[in-house]
Order: structure tokens, then C-alpha cells, then sequence
């Protein structure tokens, strides 16, 4: 269905009508599908297009941006929830997924050095949402994966569990302040996206050698 059938003043159908349910799901697809096309527009023309540029790269109206989101704010929080969510999707992949620690450890940073590489117009697009929570609900999501992945590894070496949950949060950290400071370097300056991928899993990793044991074990002789 096109924009133009789509109006301001069409009535809701009544709850319970099959056309309610046709015309929900007409919004959701469309919802998404200009979702999807402002993050290629975004992706191509840069992070701080006005609303009338991002209408006419999105190939739509602004009246019929703001029927779906409101304003800039919406449809950037919109896009984040989008974009996040597939990110979430595969940290989630990358640190349940098989083999050892260390390598899901890399699986994971390779999925946020990799965006940030590939589309770093969305990225810096979608950071800028934090106020709205979106960005912080990620990145705690991203945390308890980690953590997860770190009990596995305290509990192998003896050690007391509680040090997953801070060590997650540093981790996230660490490795968000690392990609930053490598996306806002001059180009010649950086290092190769693969590059930056094995130095930071390695700075983390050889963290796990400063672990201390289980604190029941402090005063065996």
C-alpha cells in the first residue's frame, strides 16, 4: 500500500474488526520499512540530516515521517530500537554460542568493532539516543551476556562468581570507551578493524590471570 492511501483522518477500525487487524499490521510493516529506510539513508548521507533531507532520501514525505514518529527524536529512537536489537541479537549469538571463552569473548567484540566499521554514520546516529534510555537498556543487555560468559570462566579457574558482574560492566566499558576513541581518529591513524579486534580481546583476556581465587581460600596455608 503507498503513502498516499494512508490518511490522517481515517478512523481506527473498531477492536475486535478483521480490518483492525489488517490496519495494524499495515502500520507495523510500514513503521519498520521506513525504519529500514532511514538507516540507509542515514548510513549513506551522514548522522545530521534535517528531517526534510531524511524525508527525501527515505524517497517519502516529512508529514508522513512525522505520522509515524512524531518528530526527529522519534524516528531516531525508532531507528536505535531497531538497529540495538539486532546487535543484541547477535552479542547474544556470539557469547552463547560454542567454543571456548576466550573465543566468544572476541565473537562479541567483533560485533560492535565490526559496526562501528561498517556503518559508522548509524552508529554515531544511534548513540545519540542515550537520553531516552534505549542505549543504556542495550548496553545492560549486553553486560549480563558478558556476565554469563565470565561466571564460566571464574567458575573454571575457582573463583568467587560475584567478580562476573563488575567485570562485565568494565569490560562494556573498556571496550565501547577503545571502539569510540578508534571511530573519532583520523583515518590514518587507525588500526585495521581486525587489528583493534584480537588487541582488545587480548588486553581482556590476560585480565583473567589478575582474578584472585575464592576468598575461602585465602588463608589456606
Amino acid at each position: 500500500m503507498s503513502d498516499v492511501t494512508v490518511t490522517t483522518s481515517a478512523a481506527t477500525p473498531p477492536a475486535g474488526d478483521g480490518r483492525s487487524t489488517r490496519w495494524n499490521s499495515h502500520r507495523a510493516r510500514r513503521h519498520d520499512d521506513l525504519c529500514r529506510s532511514a538507516r540507509r539513508a542515514v548510513h549513506h548521507q551522514g548522522p545530521d540530516l534535517s528531517m526534510d533531507e531524511m524525508a527525501g532520501a527515505m524517497g517519502t514525505s516529512k508529514s508522513i515521517v512525522y505520522r509515524y514518529f512524531k518528530d526527529k527524536a522519534g524516528l531516531q529512537a525508532a531507528v536505535g530500537e531497531m538497529v540495538l536489537a539486532e546487535m543484541a541479537q547477535a552479542f547474544g549469538a556470539a557469547a552463547e554460542g560454542g567454543g571456548p571463552p576466550r573465543e566468544r569473548l572476541r565473537a562479541m567484540i567483533e560485533v560492535y568493532v565490526s559496526m562501528l566499521a561498517s556503518s559508522p554514520n548509524v552508529y554515531r546516529f544511534v548513540t545519540r539516543i542515550e537520553q531516552a534510555g534505549t542505549m543504556s537498556t542495550f548496553m545492560a543487555q549486553v553486560q549480563r551476556y558478558l556476565a554469563r560468559l565470565l561466571r564460566q570462566v571464574l567458575a573454571e579457574a575457582g573463583s568467587d562468581l560475584r567478580f562476573a558482574v563488575p567485570w562485565a560492566a568494565g569490560v562494556v566499558g573498556f571496550v565501547r570507551g577503545t571502539g569510540e576513541q578508534w571511530l573519532a581518529a583520523d583515518a590514518e591513524q587507525r588500526l585495521e578493524p581486525q587489528v583493534l579486534i584480537d588487541l582488545v580481546a587480548d588486553w581482556i583476556w590476560l585480565g583473567t590471570a589478575t582474578v584472585p581465587g575464592d576468598p575461602a581460600d585465602t588463608n589456606a596455608p
